[in-house]
């Protein structure tokens, strides 16, 4: 049996599991401001007791990153994927037998560090099946699956706790993992070097690539952790995250807060309008994607191609963001104007990621991909812990701190990858 594009299918399962895996991180912060007093947490304590729970999540999301970087070169994407969605999807499910502030922590952070392993995972599987011109295409596949995991998660779990209750929404997107598990175990069965289903024309199209140096069937040095942090490829990564990473994860957060404090949004009304900025941000990957990979085809380098995008991502986040924080006062009236802008900053930020995240497969090749992948994606946990803890502090009376900080780490993020180059490859 040959099935032909079957790199496209092996992407489109991990864009699936990436919508799952955003469903269930997202699933809390939705939740939170309407069930935080079944835990005993007054209104005037619910953020700061939101931040502590994204703060375990996070700390073993940094650790998982890593390690999970490092799993993945040494097992194999195939049964990485396996180990991180089966601990990911027991650790929501088990989120329905929390009794305390200190039992949720507990689960938040063994659902980090599960779920950390989709991303390097990806990273190295995009290098694995696919030449550098459709890499960016590949990760705006994936990159999607981030923004249409939160397009979705906003109604599914508003509706499935209006009918069934915190616990069982927690149990049922549980489930939604472990389905997925399948189709990949089925479809993915190897490399694509050795895969009994790939057509000859597609496996010499991946493999025979002049710049797919990631999948060639050629011995590659494999760098130690100390080894990688000797390239200044490797910071550009890994600061560049540091500071862009947060901005996307104060609206995967901090969003639902925003709607409810500034407008009065009920959870039906954030089901009902919540989606929309993460549908932009879905069409901003797949633009950032198409729109490197052109250049490419037209004769760019790579590299350049990627910083060409993650420039025009950078200047539409920045437009939004300073539009929102100085104009704030005056949106507190017109909701659907604010949610505009947010999905303009979404709609950028996804433009330049995952240019931004296909850069380890630019920069290093064979079993160093998913590594780099993972201490970037370690970078970008400590940075947005960072912005986590000041959140509550900045939004005590006004929003508008909140904007100005995420405009501020835009231009920062920028100058790294543009200015921390190596010379060596």
């Amino acid at each position: 049996m040959k099935l032909k594009g079957l790199r496209w299918y092996i992407i489109g399962l991990i864009g699936l599991a990436t919508i799952i895996n955003y469903i269930d991180r997202t699933a809390i912060n939705i939740l939170w401001p309407y069930i935080h007093k079944d835990f005993g947490i007054s209104e005037a304590d619910s953020k700061d007791s939101l931040k502590l729970i994204t703060t375990f999540f996070m700390i073993a999301y940094a650790i998982g990153q890593t390690v999970t970087g490092k799993l993945m070169d040494a097992i194999g994407t195939r049964l990485g994927f396996v180990v991180s969605i089966v601990g990911w999807s027991i650790s929501i499910a088990l989120h329905a037998l929390a009794k305390t502030l200190g039992s949720f922590n507990i689960f938040r952070f063994f659902l980090g560090l599960s779920e950390a392993g989709n991303w390097p995972g990806a990273a190295k599987s995009n290098a694995e099946w696919f030449p550098a011109k459709e890499r960016a295409i590949a990760q705006g596949i994936f990159g999607a699956g981030a923004s249409l995991g939160s397009v979705v998660a906003a109604p599914f779990i508003a509706y499935l706790y209006v009918a069934f209750g915190w616990k069982m929404t927690f149990v049922g997107i549980g489930i939604l993992g472990l389905l997925w598990i399948i189709p990949w175990i089925v479809i993915n069965k190897n490399t694509p070097d050795k895969h009994p289903w790939i057509t000859k024309e597609e496996q010499d199209h991946i493999l025979q690539s002049a710049n797919n140096k990631a999948t060639a069937p050629v011995a590659t040095e494999i760098y130690s952790w100390k080894q990688l942090l000797g390239f200044k490829n490797t910071w550009a990564v890994i600061s560049s995250r540091f500071f862009i990473d947060p901005v996307w994860w104060m609206f995967v957060t901090w969003l639902p807060f925003f709607l409810k404090e500034n407008f009065g949004f009920d959870i039906k009304q954030v089901g009902a309008f919540a989606w929309v900025p993460f549908l932009f941000a879905a069409i901003g990957g797949l633009a950032g994607g198409f729109f490197s990979s052109v250049q490419i085809k037209k004769g760019k380098a790579a590299v350049i191609a990627r910083k060409n995008a993650i420039s025009i991502g950078s200047v539409i986040m920045l437009i939004s963001l300073g539009s929102i924080a100085f104009f704030l006062d005056q949106l507190k009236e017109q909701p659907g104007v604010a949610i505009a802008l947010i999905s303009s900053t979404l709609f950028g930020f996804q433009f330049l990621i995952n240019n931004l995240q296909t850069l380890p497969g630019d920069y290093f090749h064979g079993k160093n991909v998913g590594t780099v992948a993972g201490m970037g994606g370690t970078s970008a946990v400590a940075g947005t812990l960072i912005v986590t803890w000041l959140v509550p502090v900045l939004t005590k009376t006004s929003y508008t701190s909140f904007f100005l900080m995420a405009a501020l780490l835009v231009p920062l993020s920028w100058i790294c990858i543009m200015f921390i180059v190596s010379k060596r490859k």
